[in-house]
């Protein structure tokens, strides 16, 4: 009996109980969905009339029960209303419909009557550089402020301090933190959060808090998430007595501006899992006491520049580190180390390494091969040298691969293609050799993006794949350069049906585009088969894509018939160094409106200057040059205000330039040399104040060289107007041109002396280097070692001064000298007077020196001959007198042409010798040469004379001596008196004068 009683009892139990749980159910969901406080809705409702909701977000807050409103939730058991979560869904402020999902407008004060509000989010919203409002510090009851990129702006107030059970605190600025005018601000009133956990002020400007934002900080015990990036903070301390924030977990200080090393204090805070001080100005060696931070997942050093040293072995002890950043610092030495460190933690957890653009050097170790986790290996941009260890087979974990930009070489490993898991392979600019075959590819089906090869002509890459093979993977992108693609149009690439960017520069194609090729129906951002042997004509079937931009580079090939025109969307256009021919289509600016570059140089152009370029209102770069177009340039530059390279060089163009061209005020290079442009340079080019380069040598140009020239254009670096009818004096405001290094007034018919002031063009003491290569654009051809040389790529190694071929006079200014990295002078074909400056033998880097064809006196400089580097020099035709320099290089000028044309040089290479001692007074050299004439008339006379005195005695001795010489002698003489006397006779009766 016991035991059905027994169940009995449990049986009735369980029922009261599901009867006690259904009751208890039905009241908390009828609190649940109870109508909300009528205050609390007022509250609400006011709040709400105060927002601007451009999207209807707030559509559903209507009706008796605010807890059911969007964003809002009530206590279950209360019914009061304890969180108001507006946070904008969609971080971009505007979703795929297109509507605009920012509030905005203003924060109603009718939030004070939300008694039990706890949590409050704002986020992503836009209220337009409005205040924080203050009332927001008399909720007292919240727990959670989220106001973060909502465009708050002014000063955060004070009494935020006085919520004393906050506990998540974020006021980011966001996207606003570039936008706005921010307003100092302190940190005072943040100490009395002593419940903060969170902590966010990202962009706050916190500069009044600079010398003591630490010590405030320092008082939240229980912080736990610290971010201060961009706040302006300047002061980093290297020491602090006491760290109090033990539970601190993340401390993100990045971008502040701190110039000091990595304080020590940090290394005390066990507790830290992410460290991100990137992009500040932390310099010195990484310590060794990182090491102690063993919770450490994620440390970012990135973009400070300073850091250097070696990699600490002991940073390989952080066994729980997932990502390293080290990014754009000067760390050097070997990896190797630091990876074995790493290859010893029996849990290694790396998964993000990235130490590119810094100065790294050594091979990749084979002990890479153990970090299983790691997904991201970004080493680009370092000095690695050797091959790519076979042991990268085993990160069967890796997605993204960079190590472009390096000094690699060797083959690719063919265990590359079991990275089953890699999305991104990026190898360009390395040294790589051998051959890829299918093998390397074979269970890469998630590869999206490839890259591999050199810009050299030296191919040392060979692609040999079947012309059957069908990849796995799907493309993206693919970029290869300098590598055996062809000849053949690659085959394999016909299931690449989702390609949007195609680089195959100088990959030794030489085929025509395929058909199967424009019928995939490819949609591209990029296509550049530039530097390869394509031919026939290009279709204008290609599509092309507006996001982000779209880019076409069929260059340097054998393209020819008329240009083709493509999708309206293209951006940039480069078909220079073909044989396209016709004209530029007249409808090209309607055609393709988005366009920004445009390079056609190096065609068979027929035609003149479409007036639709004017449409392009976007261009920034105009190159037609080395066609054959003609005609006047059009009126059309003020519709184009950002263009800033045009080059219309080597053409048959005409007329003069146009006022308009003064309008592009960034304009930067003007190159408008070989053409038949006449008239003088209009005013309105001083308003291009930041052109580099002028080039307008070699037309019909007439006039004085502009004054404005000098004033106006202070950062010209080229100024070359060679081979035109400029006339007048050398302005001295081009010695203003303090960067100029590239000085060509040649070959025009300019007077007068050279201005004294030359000596102020310092930008010919200044070493340009290859950072300076962005600031040079085209072809230029100077005249250095006598001939006509064309500088492209190294003009920034150029500097020259050439004032050939005018009508100039007066002495040559002795400081020029001063132009410490002058590389040619020629100064030929003038009438300069007097002497070769002797302080020209100050000017080291001088390789070419043309005076020839002045009128130049005195000696040659004796100190000239330690020029080391002068390999051209030319002083013929000049009144020069003197020994030739001898020794050091002069040894190296052996051609008598240098000196031919000064009477009264001697001395090697001339036949000419001088004497033992040669005075360095012209006066005492006359002198001592006539002296030496003088001897030498006396030796003359005296064998004169005994020569006819011995041939004198030699015949009238033997007739004074024998008789019968005598007689017949004189018999002869008779004889032809006689022949004479009737030979004249007859010649002078026939004429009548006898």
């Amino acid at each position: 009996m016991a035991g059905p009683s027994l169940q009995l009892i449990i049986l009735v139990f369980i029922l009261e109980f599901l009867h006690f749980e259904m009751i208890k159910h039905g009241y908390c969901n009828q609190n649940l969905h109870s109508i909300c406080k009528q205050n609390e809705k007022k509250a609400l409702i006011a709040f709400k009339e105060d927002l601007i909701d451009p999207s209807g977000r707030l559509a559903s807050w209507r009706g008796e029960d605010c807890c059911r409103w969007n964003g809002v939730s009530c206590d279950n058991r209360t019914g009061y209303v304890v969180k108001i979560k507006l946070r904008n869904p969609y971080p971009k402020s505007f979703s795929g419909d297109g509507l605009v999902y920012e509030l905005g407008g203003e924060v109603s004060p009718s939030l004070l009557d939300l008694k039990y509000l706890n949590h409050l989010d704002l986020s992503r919203n836009n209220f337009d550089g409005a205040q924080i409002p203050g009332f927001i510090g008399s909720l007292s009851k919240l727990k959670y402020l989220n106001l973060s990129s909502a465009s708050f702006g002014g000063r955060i107030p004070p009494n935020l301090g006085k919520l004393s059970e906050l506990e998540y605190l974020d006021l980011d600025l966001g996207h606003y933190y570039s936008q706005t005018q921010t307003v100092e601000n302190d940190l005072k009133w943040i100490s009395s959060l002593s419940t903060l956990k969170y902590l966010n002020l990202g962009g706050v400007d916190l500069s009044r808090a600079a010398f003591h934002w630490l010590q405030t900080l320092n008082s939240l015990l229980v912080l736990s998430e610290l971010h201060l990036f961009g706040c302006q903070l300047v002061n980093l301390p290297t020491s602090l007595q006491s760290v109090n924030f033990t539970s601190l977990q993340v401390l993100d200080l990045s971008n502040n501006g701190f110039n000091s090393t990595i304080p020590e204090w940090l290394f005390n805070i066990s507790s830290l899992k992410r460290l991100d001080l990137k992009s500040n100005n932390l310099y010195g060696e990484l310590p060794d006491a990182l090491a102690n931070l063993t919770s450490l997942e994620e440390l970012d050093l990135s973009e400070n520049y300073g850091i250097e040293g070696r990699l600490p072995r002991k940073l390989g002890n952080l066994c729980n580190l997932q990502k390293l950043v080290l990014t754009d610092n000067n760390i050097d030495g070997d990896i190797m180390e630091f990876i074995d460190g790493l290859s010893e933690c029996s849990n290694n957890r790396l998964e993000t390494l990235d130490l590119g653009y810094n100065k790294m050097t050594g091979n990749l170790p084979k002990s890479l091969g153990s970090l299983k986790n790691l997904q991201y290996l970004i080493l680009w941009r370092n000095s690695f040298r050797g091959s790519i260890p076979e042991t990268i087979g085993n990160l069967l974990s890796l997605r993204e691969l960079y190590l472009s930009y390096n000094q690699m070489s060797g083959k690719i490993p063919v265990s590359l293609g079991q990275l089953v898991s890699l999305v991104v392979v990026d190898l360009i600019e390395n040294s790589w050799e051998g051959v890829i075959t299918e093998s390397h590819f074979t269970n890469l089906s998630r590869l999206r993006e490839l890259s591999i090869g050199k810009f050299v002509h030296d191919t040392f890459v060979v692609f040999n794949m079947s012309s059957d093979w069908m990849p796995t993977f799907k493309l993206v992108y693919i970029k290869i350069l300098g590598c055996k693609l062809g000849p053949k149009f690659p085959t394999w690439f016909r299931n690449q049906t989702e390609l949007k960017t195609i680089v195959l520069n100088l990959v030794m194609i030489s085929d025509v585009i395929p058909d199967w090729f424009l019928d995939m129906g490819l949609e591209l951002e990029e296509l550049d088969v530039a530097h390869n042997q394509l031919r026939g004509k290009v279709p204008n079937s290609l599509r092309f894509t507006a996001v982000p931009v779209s880019n076409v580079d069929l260059s340097s090939n054998w393209f020819e018939g008329p240009l083709p025109l493509w999708s309206s969307n293209l951006s940039t256009l480069y078909l220079a160094d073909n044989m396209f021919s016709g004209p530029i289509p007249s409808n090209i600016g309607m055609a393709l409106p988005s366009l920004t570059d445009i390079d056609l140089s190096r065609n068979n152009l027929v035609g003149t200057i479409p007036l639709s370029i004017g449409n392009l209102t976007r261009l920034t770069t105009l190159d037609i040059s080395n066609n054959r177009l003609s005609g006047n340039i059009p009126q059309f530059w003020e519709n184009i205000p950002m263009l800033y390279i045009l080059d219309m060089s080597n053409n048959s163009l005409s007329g003069t330039i146009p006022n308009s061209i003064g309008s592009l005020l960034y304009l930067k290079f003007l190159i408008l040399s070989s053409n038949n442009f006449s008239g003088e340079l209009p005013s309105s080019l001083r308003n291009c104040t930041q052109l580099y380069s002028l080039d307008i040598g070699d037309n019909q140009f007439s006039g004085q060289i502009p004054v404005w020239i000098g004033e106006n254009l202070p950062s010209l670096l080229i100024l070359r107007l060679r081979n035109n009818s400029f006339t007048g004096h050398i302005p001295s405001a081009i010695c203003r041109l303090s960067l100029l290094h590239i000085l060509d007034i040649s070959k025009n018919n300019l007077f007068g002396f050279i201005p004294w002031c030359v000596g102020n063009l310092s930008g010919f003491q200044i070493e340009f280097t290859s950072d300076d290569a962005d600031r040079y654009e085209g072809n230029l051809q100077l005249v250095a070692k006598g001939r006509l040389v064309q500088y492209s790529s190294i003009l920034y190694l150029v500097n020259s001064i050439d004032l050939s071929s005018n009508a100039l006079s007066g002495d040559i200014p002795s400081e020029l000298a001063s132009l410490s990295k002058l590389g040619t002078l020629n100064l030929s074909t003038n009438h300069l007077t007097g002497r070769i400056p002797p302080d020209f033998g100050k000017l080291e880097w001088l390789e070419t020196l043309d005076l020839s064809k002045n009128q130049l006196s005195g000696p040659i400089p004796t100190n000239l001959a330690s020029l080391t580097f002068l390999n051209h020099l030319n002083l013929s035709y000049n009144n020069l007198t003197g020994q030739i320099p001898t020794g050091n290089q002069f040894q190296t000028l052996t051609d008598p042409s240098i000196y031919m044309g000064n009477n009264a040089l001697c001395g090697f290479p001339l036949s000419v010798e001088c004497d033992d001692k040669i005075s360095p007074f012209p006066g005492q050299n006359n002198v001592d040469i006539d002296d030496k004439n003088e001897l030498e008339k006396v030796w003359l006379f005296s064998f004169v004379g005994l020569g006819f005195f011995t041939g004198f005695w030699a015949i009238c001795g033997f007739l004074i001596l024998k008789k019968q010489w005598r007689d017949a002698y004189f018999q002869f003489v008779e004889r032809m008196l006689a022949r004479n006397s009737v030979y004249l006779h007859r010649k002078f009766s026939g004429m009548g004068c006898w």
